[in-house]
């Protein structure tokens, strides 16, 4: 009897043995789920700039160094929370920047994105033939898309030839996604001497904040309280010569030109119009350069950031802008 039951139990487990390698579904759910995530604060200066964007307090590109921008977004974020301003991410600072979720994720590139890539051209009619102003290249996509420096990337994805992808490549990202923020926006205060852009609602708070960058001559840099005057997502651009005569191309123009929608658009993926002609807040193709570079007037955002803000504002919102 005990030698038919021995017998019995090996057949049995060889059978289910045989039934999880013919179907790995059947396996045990505790071998195939992944572990979960434990929140925790965190760790070092990436992770904090990770968590900094999705929660509205943008450090510029995501590129685990500490430079003046994402010295401000620390500084914003204690502010926000009545902690020590020290733009530093000392313990206090830490404890507050509670991951939820892994720091770093994963993107597949889809053969659909890879088909989108275009190449830009340089001049200004070339632009304006084009059917849409997507993204040039594979890293600038992802890059983007993440909110990382291309750098970053580089160093995520040491083996990757970022010039030779292929749909299924699978490649290592910082993980904020889309940033949806569960805030009431009241005001928009530009301070021009720091080169950020804060958000604050009706008690004052700050609740998001950017780095952004200003009008080069200091003449163009309006002073005092302004007004959204329209808010429009992914807009197409009218490139007027008379406003760019240090243009070569521009001096042997006639007339305007209508670039198309995208995020290498010169105004990005968002225009928020001011009540001053010509003034507006914007995204821009170039995301490393904003806070470093100046602009013609008007207050450029990187586009991950002017998307975000694109969702707090409404027309009629009043905007201070101090020296």
């Amino acid at each position: 009897m005990r030698r038919w039951l021995a017998l019995a139990l090996a057949f049995t487990l060889a059978a289910s043995l045989r039934s999880q390698e013919e179907n790995p579904a059947a396996a045990p759910a505790e071998e195939a789920a992944a572990p979960e995530f434990k929140a925790r604060p965190v760790q070092n200066l990436l992770e904090a700039q990770v968590e900094l964007h999705r929660r509205g307090f943008s450090c510029g590109s995501i590129d685990g160094v500490r430079g003046a921008q994402t010295a401000a977004a620390l500084k914003a974020f204690q502010r926000s929370l009545g902690l020590r301003e020290s733009g530093e991410l000392d313990r206090a600072t830490r404890e507050a920047l509670v991951l939820d979720e892994e720091p770093l994720g994963e993107h597949t590139l889809t053969a659909e994105e890879l088909a989108s890539l275009h190449p830009v051209p340089d001049t200004w009619v070339g632009k304006s033939e084009l059917e849409r102003l997507g993204y040039a290249t594979a890293i600038e996509l992802v890059a983007e898309r993440h909110r990382a420096n291309p750098k970053l990337l580089r160093q995520l994805n040491p083996d990757v030839n970022w010039d030779d992808l292929l749909p299924g490549a699978v490649l290592k990202v910082p993980n904020v996604g889309t940033v949806i923020l569960d805030v009431r926006a009241a005001l928009l205060h530009v301070r021009l001497a720091e080169r950020e852009l804060n958000v604050t609602d009706a008690d004052g708070k700050i609740v998001a904040h950017f780095p952004v960058s200003i009008a080069k001559m200091a003449e163009k840099r309006p002073v005092g309280q302004l007004t959204i005057k329209v808010v429009i997502p992914d807009p197409n651009y009218t490139f007027d010569p008379a406003v760019f005569p240090e243009s070569a191309e521009a001096q042997t123009l006639d007339h305007k030109l209508i670039l198309p929608p995208g995020p290498n658009n010169p105004v990005g993926v968002a225009w928020i119009g001011l009540d001053r002609p010509g003034y507006g807040i914007h995204g821009t193709p170039e995301p490393e350069k904003v806070g470093r570079t100046e602009s013609h007037g008007c207050f450029r955002l990187a586009n991950w950031d002017a998307r975000t803000l694109l969702a707090l504002v409404e027309v009629g919102m009043p905007v201070i802008v101090e020296p």
